[in-house]
C-alpha cells in the first residue's frame, strides 16, 4: 500500500503507511531537526515499514499504540527487535499486547504478541520526539485504554474518531456510554485539527462537529 506524505511544515513530515491487516492507518511522524521518528499503531507489515524508513533517512526512536487492539500492534515486536524500540501505550490497554483474547488477534491470524510496553501514557502526558511535543488525551470507549494524540494542528485518533463514524463499542471492554463522553470531550477541541483516524481517510475537526452524526447528537 502506498505511503502518503499527508502533513508537513519546517518541524516535522507526516506520513499515512496503510497496513495490511484492517486497513489501519500507521503514522511515521519525523522530527526533521533530528530525524528521530515515531511510528504510530504499526499493525502489520513490518518490512514495508522498515522499508519506509530508510527510504524517508528517519532514525525511529519510539512505537506509540492508540489502543491495544492486534490491527494496530501487530508489527510491535518485530520493529521492536528491529529497532530496538521502547513501547508506549496506555496503562489500561498494556495488558492487551500479549493477550490474545483481549486483543483479538484470532480476527487477523496474528500470534497474539505485540511485545511489552516501556512506557504506561496517562491522560496529559507528554511524548517528546526531537523538538515535537504530543499530547496524550485519554479517550476510553472503543477500549478502556484508548488515547488521542494532539501535536500541532494534528490529532490522531485511533479508532476513537473516524471520518463522519466512531469506533465500535461492541468488543470486549468497549462501551458506548464511554466513548460518548470521550467524544464531548474532543468537540471542545479547536475546528482547525486535522483528525488523523485509525482507518479511513483524514478529516477536519470543524467538519466533523457539523456532519458527524454522533458528534452532533
Amino acid at each position: 500500500m502506498k505511503r502518503e506524505l499527508i502533513a508537513e511544515t519546517e518541524q516535522y513530515a507526516c506520513y499515512c503507511q496503510p497496513v495490511l491487516f484492517g486497513g489501519t492507518n500507521c503514522y511515521l511522524l519525523i522530527d526533521k531537526a533530528g530525524g528521530e521518528a515515531a511510528l504510530i499503531d504499526p499493525g502489520s507489515n513490518a518490512a514495508n515499514l522498515i522499508q519506509a524508513f530508510d527510504e524517508l533517512d528517519a532514525r525511529p526512536k519510539l512505537i506509540i499504540n492508540t489502543h491495544g487492539h492486534w490491527d494496530h500492534i501487530g508489527a510491535n515486536k518485530r520493529l521492536q527487535q528491529h529497532y530496538g524500540l521502547d513501547i508506549a501505550i496506555h496503562a489500561a490497554d498494556a495488558p492487551m499486547l500479549t493477550d490474545s483474547a483481549k486483543n483479538a488477534a484470532r480476527l487477523f491470524r496474528g500470534d497474539g504478541d505485540g511485545g511489552i510496553a516501556a512506557r504506561l501514557l496517562k491522560e496529559g502526558d507528554i511524548i517528546e520526539l526531537g523538538q515535537l511535543k504530543l499530547q496524550v488525551l485519554h479517550t476510553p470507549g472503543h477500549t478502556p485504554g484508548c488515547i488521542c494524540l494532539k501535536m500541532d494542528t494534528l490529532l490522531f485518533t485511533g479508532d476513537t474518531l473516524f471520518n463522519l463514524s466512531i469506533g465500535r463499542t461492541d468488543l470486549p471492554g468497549g462501551d458506548y456510554e464511554t466513548i460518548c463522553q470521550s467524544l464531548a470531550r474532543l468537540i471542545t477541541l479547536d475546528d482547525g485539527l486535522t483528525v488523523l483516524p485509525g482507518h479511513g481517510p483524514k478529516g477536519n475537526l470543524g467538519h466533523e462537529k457539523k456532519h458527524n452524526p454522533y458528534l452532533r447528537d
